[in-house]
């Protein structure tokens, strides 16, 4: 499906094209090699030229309150609820376990945000609210084997250390930040229970000592600063489970429900060349970016320069894996003194592929509509 140009103004407002521009621009032209999207709690975002390195402090990072004073030496973590037997586990007892060490990406459930028209509340976060790296730590099962999980489990919930008031919809006092996985997930080898990050302790922006991470999720479900986990008989209702992190699903036959934020989805990005750029005409440039497909491997990546109306396949892409991002690239020489409308898709190894247009249904998360970048060629 291609996009008119009036689509393509309304799915990139000014002030999302802006952000665009500022994402990309070089760190060195910036005193905070992030870009801040809230003061407080500290909400950072990765600059498109920094997108996918391998610098920790380059990591997008996401936080919903202020961030808790831990000691690894003194940490606990707790495990109860629908188990056999309950766990204390120190940050030695984890370590004693098989370790493993797994690269995985996270992405937050709103990235892409100020691109939504119109406005929507939450952090207005760019493309860059995403990022890959190496984790240390155990398997979640592992964990649940010893605590020896009782028939009829349900959900798994995670709560970290943090805590504060949400005024809109309102919270009752103060809450931690939580979710719940079902069983399913958090006994499969991508979810781990992780100290380190790209070899080094995790850094407290990050949750240290100890967070969750729920390889091809969105990254709510990665609970930071983790402190208690809790095995439930029956689903979790909790704040961040309904009110927040949730969208609409229409089930057949009955009135539309909300239901949990799950699975990341396939989306790819452009990268350089940066949106606004002015081109010479005929002469040939490398149009580049990253795709990533969840729980999936991504089966192919198209590249369009009028919108969508033609799609040509990448070829120039790296080996895919699930829960990690690949590269590609794709030569295109402008012929034209014109604008173009720049814009690429992902499809998965299910099929799944990017949508031309935002569903409401998603309400403020799960951006991956096709988002173009007008180029200029003169």
């Amino acid at each position: 499906m291609a996009l008119s140009r009036r689509e393509l103004l309304r799915s990139a407002p000014a002030a999302a094209v802006a952000a665009a521009v500022v994402a990309q621009a070089p760190s060195s032209a910036r005193a905070e090699p992030l870009i801040v999207r809230m003061h407080e709690p500290r909400n950072l975002e990765t600059p498109l030229s920094e997108l996918f390195s391998r610098q920790t402090e380059k990591f997008f990072v996401r936080s919903h309150f202020a961030v808790p004073a831990l000691d690894a030496k003194t940490l606990r973590l707790s495990v109860t609820g629908h188990v056999e037997k309950n766990l204390e586990l120190t940050l030695d007892d984890l370590q004693a376990m098989d370790v493993v060490r797994r690269e995985i990406l996270l992405e937050c459930a709103g990235n892409g945000r100020v691109f939504l028209v119109p406005p929507v509340r939450g952090l207005q976060w760019g493309h860059g609210g995403v990022g890959q790296a190496l984790w240390t730590g155990v398997p979640l099962g592992a964990i649940l084997a010893r605590a020896r999980v009782k028939p009829g489990a349900s959900d798994v919930v995670l709560i970290g250390a943090d805590r504060g008031t949400v005024a809109d919809p309102p919270t009752p006092g103060a809450i931690p930040f939580d979710r719940g996985i079902p069983l399913a997930k958090a006994q499969k080898d991508e979810t781990l229970i992780v100290w380190q990050m790209n070899d080094e302790p995790l850094s407290p922006a990050h949750g240290a000592p100890l967070r969750a991470i729920v390889g091809g999720w969105y990254g709510m479900a990665s609970v930071k600063w983790l402190t208690q986990i809790v095995v439930l008989d029956r689903p979790h209702t909790g704040f961040w489970q309904t009110f927040d992190y949730s969208s609409w699903h229409r089930p057949a036959n009955a009135p539309p429900q909300l239901a949990p934020i799950t699975a990341i989805q396939p989306k790819a990005i452009i990268t350089q060349p940066e949106a606004g750029a002015i081109l010479p005409v005929n002469q040939p440039l490398v149009v580049q970016g990253y795709a990533w497909a969840g729980e999936n491997r991504v089966a192919k990546v198209e590249f369009s320069s009028d919108g969508g109306r033609q799609w040509t396949i990448v070829k120039e892409i790296t080996k895919s894996e699930p829960f990690q991002f690949v590269r590609w690239s794709h030569p295109f020489t402008p012929t034209q003194k014109q604008t173009y409308a720049f814009v690429v898709r992902c499809t998965d190894e299910r099929g799944n592929t990017q949508a031309a247009t935002r569903d409401p249904d998603r309400r403020t998360y799960m951006i991956n509509h096709l988002i173009p970048i007008e180029v200029i060629v003169k």
